[in-house]
């Protein structure tokens, strides 16, 4: 993948882009694992997915809070497809307390749907698992402790999960959708919008995501250096 195709990649898998690339006719589409923070239930409403405005080599969930990551097609954060099981922190890691210096964080990846899916592989089933994990530790290292193994490229780019899929990473999609067909929405699903917790999407414009992905790639290589350590 070249610098520039590269750059935009990450931006769009670290939620930093909030909409179509500037100068573009037609927003290209990358297939990519995507990275959500739960919002608990509050007020009447029920738990939700809402899209992360840093990525997981950088965010430090709290205890009791819920991470997600979705494998699919998307253009920008706010097309994007959120991960289907519910983040209920309760189901996932019950209510204990975490021992003195750790604490628990609850995890759900969704492999996506066939449509999203690389030419001759299947998404597997929803996995879902709570992670006890060291007080500082990142939602990157939560991943890791609850689902294995993760594959990053060596600019430290989330790109596979529980090897799916077996090769690739944020590759652009030809044709405006997965096998050039566009991809599929789930029946009855609505256009899910990227929020930050107050109705917004991210804030983060593309010129401070450029600076970020410096950040984001270095967090990412130090993690999976770390673990072939």
């Amino acid at each position: 993948m070249g610098r520039a195709r590269w750059a935009v990649a990450v931006l769009v898998g670290a939620g930093l882009v909030a909409g179509p690339v500037a100068g573009s006719a037609q927003a290209q589409e990358y297939r990519y694992w995507s990275f959500w923070d739960g919002k608990p239930a509050a007020g009447g409403k029920a738990a939700s997915w809402a899209y992360a405005t840093e990525g997981p080599g950088t965010a430090r969930p709290a205890d009791g809070a819920v991470v997600g990551f979705r494998f699919a097609v998307s253009a920008d954060s706010g097309r994007a497809a959120v991960p289907r099981p519910a983040p209920d922190a309760a189901a996932l890691c019950g209510t204990a307390p975490a021992p003195a210096g750790q604490k628990r964080v609850g995890v759900v990846v969704d492999f996506g749907t066939a449509a999203d899916a690389p030419s001759g592989e299947r998404p597997p089933a929803a996995r879902t698992g709570c992670a006890r994990v060291p007080a500082d530790a990142s939602a990157g290292e939560a991943l890791a402790a609850a689902v294995k193994p993760l594959r990053y490229d060596a600019n430290g780019l989330l790109c596979g999960i529980a090897g799916y899929p077996r090769s690739g990473c944020a590759e652009q999609v030809a044709g405006g959708g997965a096998a050039g067909g566009g991809a599929e929405r789930e029946p009855g699903a609505p256009d899910h919008k990227a929020t930050d917790g107050d109705g917004g999407g991210p804030s983060a414009g593309l010129l401070a995501g450029i600076g970020a992905v410096v950040v984001l790639g270095a967090a990412g290589v130090w993690q999976a250096r770390r673990r072939r350590g």
